[in-house]
């Protein structure tokens, strides 16, 4: 265990919000000093999507720097509690999800979760095990500790409330099944983002209620996603995903904001804190080009979501697609026949370059359809098929399909 002084400076890195303010300072001297042992560390990610993003990441790399200092991270799937849905932030009552559906969606979160947290002291739990054992008694019991007036102190709620919108009685449930979680892991710290704020605390008062110490609090930004405004989410359609192919991702990344360049390196990457205030600095007096630095940061997800060989590549061939201007080797193919003419907006459609045949007319009506870099601009033409054999046909600047 290494000193202290070192932990919480690591520790504390990055981080929105330690609640209440030194506690985490006085548990973490503790533990340095032999007083009580490693500290236990919950993050619940609820499967509501199959996916995990870039935005998920920020939690779970906090995660890890705990478990490099030594303390056990204890992350929950929320089996059950993404079948009632999370109100933080939302105008609207989620969705219901099924069992199966919850389940199909969680079926890779561990393994995506994995490219990002360590092996070692490591604990993963479904809260189905201890949530879908609760019987009514224990439900009555657990709004017992809670009021309606306090529900409404949320801002999400209080702001449904003064508009009319509906609140369902489930949502109310939420944050008591999400506190009911570090009751049963015996959660120290919990970590969220800061929209969790009040669901974090509700699990210290469920704690102090079973006769546990209250859990320390940390709530972690939340990163924009790649319209440079909404929170990277699933809903709004802006995400970087873990589960991108490593070229897709490096695109990705390099279309994110100038303005977010630094926040993402603080907090999706491995820069030292010291090197981003640098490089923060460097943008700010122009001494440091955006583009280039982009290019870094890129560089830096990729090589920590699928390695430095995938990022060399992913960057080769952006280099291709983009400074380079020309068409990369290892494109998906699509069969064309042999005989007779292909309607151009099919083609679009059917090589999976528009999803509909209006969406591959205002492509190809706006210039954005190249067969072999040359502009096709009637969305009514009709190619021989046996003229498309070999070539390569484009949509914007990294979709291809190669023709045969």
């Amino acid at each position: 265990m290494e000193p202290a002084d070192d932990q919480l400076r690591d520790l504390l890195d990055g981080v929105e919000e330690a609640l209440p303010a030194g506690e985490l300072e006085r548990k973490v001297r503790q533990v340095a000093r032999g007083e009580r042992p490693p500290l236990r560390v919950k993050l619940g990610l609820d499967p509501t999507k199959p996916d995990i993003h870039l935005g998920h990441t920020v939690q779970l790399r906090k995660l890890r720097d705990f478990q490099r200092h030594g303390h056990t991270a204890v992350l929950i799937i929320g089996g059950f509690t993404a079948q009632v849905g999370d109100p933080s932030g939302r105008s609207t009552t989620r969705p219901r999800l099924t069992p199966a559906e919850v389940a199909a969606n969680a079926a890779t979160y561990l393994e995506q979760a994995g490219r990002v947290l360590l092996p070692e002291r490591l604990e993963v739990v479904d809260n189905s095990t201890w949530l879908g054992r609760l019987a009514l008694p224990d439900v009555l019991g657990l709004t017992a500790q809670m009021t309606v007036a306090r529900m409404l102190e949320r801002s999400d709620f209080s702001a449904r409330y003064r508009e009319g919108r509906p609140i369902a009685i489930a949502e109310f449930l939420y944050p008591l099944l999400q506190g009911q979680d570090s009751v049963e892991v015996t959660s120290d710290v919990e970590l969220g983002g800061t929209d969790q704020t009040f669901n974090l605390l509700v699990g210290r008062d469920l704690q102090q209620a079973a006769g546990q110490e209250p859990q320390t609090v940390l709530t972690m930004p939340l990163i924009e996603g790649l319209d440079g405004s909404a929170k990277m989410s699933k809903t709004a359609g802006n995400t970087i995903d873990v589960d991108d192919d490593p070229a897709e991702m490096f695109g990705k990344v390099m279309r994110i904001r100038d303005e977010l360049l630094v926040k993402y390196l603080r907090l999706v990457t491995d820069v030292p804190p010291d090197e981003v205030d640098r490089v923060a600095a460097g943008l700010a007096d122009g001494s440091l080009h955006p583009g280039d630095q982009k290019r870094r940061l890129a560089r830096e997800i990729v090589a920590a979501l699928h390695g430095p060989g995938d990022a060399a590549a992913a960057e080769e061939r952006f280099n291709v697609q983009f400074r380079d201007r020309a068409i990369p080797d290892d494109v998906p193919e699509h069969p064309v026949g042999d005989d007779g003419d292909v309607f151009l907006p099919a083609l679009l459609t059917g090589a999976g370059l528009a999803g509909t045949g209006s969406e591959a007319r205002r492509l190809v009506t706006s210039g954005g359809v190249r067969l072999d870099g040359e502009v096709l601009t009637d969305p009514t033409a009709q190619l021989p098929a046996a003229s498309l054999r070999g070539r390569v046909l484009q949509v914007g600047r990294r979709r291809f399909v190669r023709l045969t």
